[in-house]
């Protein structure tokens, strides 16, 4: 973050130069590119070492997960100026010239923070693990996802190869060709696809990737994008739920409904409702029934007043049943359930939360 306010600032300080030519609109939505200059990797691990951390690092042209080329017209990031920098704007004594730029830099956080997409969501690589699936090999990328809410709140996680990058990005250029035009993707590469450096700088071109999508609203609402973050992790969450590991598949759950909470737009039409699902029947098998009420709770006021609506009758029995438990009132849920009944629009006992999991396809 601080590189990206240090380039800024440069690109701000200097626009009046003799040298420096205006930006043109796509350079000012996208200050800098998604990509590395090979010049920019000396350097980037020491800058990277406090958050990013990679369990393999090694040559090897034989990669199923090819790495990108650089090569993009972006300036380096380093921790000091470049030459061309020196020469125009020569640094005055270290200490005044050091607490100089610290006041411009929270002068120009200060400026430009309203002026931010209100839901934009920031990401971070924290880990970057070659993982070896004889016969394949290939870098799996887990970045936090964080966005508006508490700052003590741990942020969501997602872990996606480079596989599943280049899946989203050529969907999206099918469907957005012009809002997509301005937006980087790294490209590949045969050779050195290993190394600390290379996958560094593609680490860094997938957070800059993803920031640039969530900056536009057309790409930010696009369902493909929608499915990237939330998909894989209810997938996994439904098979252990059916299973039976229900510790493993909470902390999915919960994950997953972090996730579009922050996202700020329906993953699919039952998809949040689904996964209160999940969280409600993983509570209830934990002997959590205060949670898992609050879950139904949740759902029963995302339904409203959709009938037929096929979540609609379990999520009221569950309900019913967990305020008995615990000694609430379940006279409403109970009114509405055996209206349900009566109509027609639902069995006698309705389908359990659980067995609504076990059928519901994810598409």
């Amino acid at each position: 973050m601080a590189s990206r306010l240090l380039h800024r600032l440069r690109h701000a300080l200097a626009s009046d130069g003799p040298g420096e030519a205006a930006a043109g609109p796509e350079a000012e939505q996208f200050p800098e590119s998604s990509e590395l200059e090979d010049d920019d990797a000396e350097g980037l691990s020491s800058r990277l070492s406090g958050t990013l951390s990679f369990t393999s690092a090694e040559d090897d042209p034989d990669d199923e997960d090819e790495d990108d080329e650089a090569g993009l017209d972006s300036p380096p990031s380093g921790d000091g100026a470049s030459g061309e920098d020196a020469e125009r704007s020569p640094p005055p004594d270290g200490q005044r010239s050091s607490q100089l730029l610290a006041r411009q830099l929270q002068d120009f956080w200060k400026k430009s923070r309203n002026t931010l997409v209100p839901q934009r969501l920031l990401f971070e690589v924290t880990s970057a693990n070659v993982v070896k699936d004889p016969p394949s090999k290939y870098v799996l990328y887990t970045l936090a996802v964080m966005g508006p809410g508490p700052p003590d709140r741990q942020p969501a996680q997602i872990s996606r190869r480079y596989s599943d990058f280049e899946r989203l990005h050529r969907n999206l250029q099918r469907q957005f060709r012009g809002p997509m035009s301005a937006i980087s993707f790294p490209r590949k590469r045969l050779r050195r696809n290993f190394t600390a450096e290379t996958i560094a700088r593609r680490s860094r071109a997938f957070e800059q990737f993803l920031g640039h999508l969530q900056a536009v609203p057309e790409l930010r609402q696009a369902p493909d994008l929608q499915d990237f973050f939330v998909l894989p992790e209810l997938r996994r969450a439904q098979s252990l739920t059916c299973t039976g590991l229900y510790r493993e598949a909470l902390a999915l759950w919960a994950n997953a409904w972090q996730l579009q909470t922050q996202l700020g737009t329906p993953s699919g039409p039952d998809r949040p409702l689904l996964t209160l699902a999940g969280l409600a029947v993983c509570h209830q098998e934990l002997e959590d029934p205060g949670e898992a009420r609050a879950c139904s709770e949740k759902a029963l006021q995302l339904l409203g007043d959709k009938r037929p609506h096929p979540f609609l009758a379990p999520f009221l029995e569950a309900h019913v049943r967990l305020s008995w438990r615990l000694g609430l009132d379940k006279r409403q849920s109970e009114a509405q359930l055996q209206a349900l009944q009566e109509a027609g629009l639902t069995s006698t006992p309705p389908p359990s939360l659980k067995e609504l999991l076990i059928k519901e396809v994810l598409d």
